[in-house]
């Protein structure tokens, strides 16, 4: 099968080794030079995130959109502030204007605090049974050839009806994550991709199995995607030296900061495993995770590019068909992942594609026995 590789663009040039925050001074020629730099080295997608102090993130993908050509949008969009019939409009006129190149990240919202900026004062429960209903009015609308009613916890419509629809009928893709039991349940109903933080390979395999088992009893089969850092040098010396150079910038960054309070499970899920050393798998760095609170998707892959290739592809014989990769220098590693390590990932599914059609060739066709060796005298 196929990988899908997603990168992440920002609206200005910005880290975790300088502030990495949402809010400022939006540089639009950044923007734009950032969204090329994925496309020229051939990502599929590239993840516009979500703030609730920081710039729109629908007008960023458009204007990102307008720059590139073939690039895809992964727009991250939290339930609860604009209402579902409203965003599935919104998200069609973007589907629309881009050829087909939108999908959405739902994110739920783990963060009490991130929630209230912006009103919301559900508990965690209850937001994921608004995105729940949210997802189905979306669907709902971008499918309805007339107007419906709904009544439900959160929404009550009457006579909904879009006249825009996705470029392609069969809608624009959810990107959904999470790890509490209500995520789960959530994602097995509703995802087209299931994301998950950079976890240990068996972590990951362990999750995967959840929500495809609990899929499969809806007759559903979502894809999954997996969220990494990779940290990448000529020699895999020079690649952990520049790990532990970036966990000290890092460190010393969160020491003049308060230390956040975590509420979300995949923080939590992280900074776990980061308990268990700063090393697990092969290559898998957690002491940046430590180091920050586990804000956001901070586990890194380090290595060589052939080595951190050999690590995604373990995620990927794990079921993660879709590789989030993003770096701490993002627009340089950018373009070294797309000239170095993309490349390899891509060959090495490709040749495994390759045997897998020819075993299926020269397997015997089902239920048909082959014919015995003839024994002639």
């Amino acid at each position: 099968m196929p990988v899908e590789f997603i990168g992440m663009i920002f609206h200005r040039s910005d880290s975790e080794l300088k502030s990495f925050r949402y809010d400022g001074e939006v540089d639009p020629e950044f923007l734009k030079t950032f969204a090329r730099a994925h496309e020229d080295g051939g990502f599929d997608r590239v993840l516009v995130g979500y703030g609730s102090s920081g710039p729109d993130g629908w007008t960023l993908a458009t204007w990102a959109a307008a720059a590139t050509e073939r690039l895809g949008f992964l727009l991250a969009h939290r339930p609860g502030f604009v209402v579902p019939t409203l965003e599935a409009r919104k998200a069609a006129t973007i589907d629309q204007l881009t050829g087909g190149r939108l999908a959405l990240h739902i994110v739920t919202g783990g963060s009490d605090t991130e929630q209230q900026r912006d009103g919301d004062f559900l508990d965690h429960h209850a937001r994921y049974r608004r995105t729940d209903e949210y997802i189905d009015v979306l669907r709902k609308v971008w499918a309805s050839d007339q107007p419906f009613d709904h009544g439900g916890e959160f929404y009550r419509f009457k006579g909904a009806f879009s006249t825009v629809r996705p470029a392609d009928p069969s809608r624009i893709p959810i990107y959904l994550g999470g790890s509490s039991e209500a995520a789960l349940r959530v994602g097995a109903r509703q995802a087209d991709v299931w994301a998950s933080w950079g976890e240990p390979v068996e972590a990951v395999r362990s999750q995967i199995a959840k929500v495809r088992e609990a899929a499969s009893e809806l007759g559903r089969a979502p894809r999954f995607s997996v969220s990494v850092r990779p940290i990448m040098a000529a020699t895999e010396e020079k690649a952990w030296q520049r790990a532990y150079g970036i966990l000290a910038r890092v460190q010393g960054l969160s020491a003049a900061r308060p230390a956040p309070r975590r509420q979300n499970s995949g923080s939590l899920r992280l900074l776990e495993f980061a308990a268990q050393g700063d090393v697990l798998d092969k290559r898998l760095f957690t002491a940046i995770a430590r180091a920050n609170g586990a804000d956001g998707n901070s586990t890194a892959l380090v290595g060589t590019p052939d080595q951190v290739a050999e690590s995604l592809l373990d995620y990927y014989d794990a079921g993660a068909t879709t590789l989030l990769i993003r770096g701490f220098d993002p627009l340089q590693d950018a373009i070294d992942y797309g000239r170095d390590l993309l490349p390899l990932v891509h060959a090495e599914v490709a040749k495994r594609d390759r045997e897998q059609e020819r075993a299926k060739a020269t397997r015997p066709a089902e239920g048909v026995r082959p014919h015995p060796p003839s024994h002639q005298t």
